[in-house]
């Protein structure tokens, strides 16, 4: 079963990423102190992500990880 959006951004919050100003629509942006790139999220709360999305999030999180 697909997470949701708010699932996906809640794992970018506890590995230390914040939602930046700037994303479009359902888009939002977010950052890290540590990490270079910006990831986009686009969907609302309540949407399935797409495994492609489910991807680039926990490749983030790894990322952020392995800054710290």
């Amino acid at each position: 079963m697909p997470k949701k959006i708010r699932e996906l951004k809640g794992m970018l919050r506890r590995a230390g990423w914040n939602q930046i100003p700037g994303g479009k629509g359902s888009h939002t942006k977010w950052a890290h102190r540590k990490v270079r790139r910006r990831v986009i999220l686009s969907g609302n709360d309540g949407d399935d992500a797409r495994r492609k999305q489910e991807r680039d999030i926990e490749d983030a999180v790894r990322e952020a990880a392995e800054a710290d």
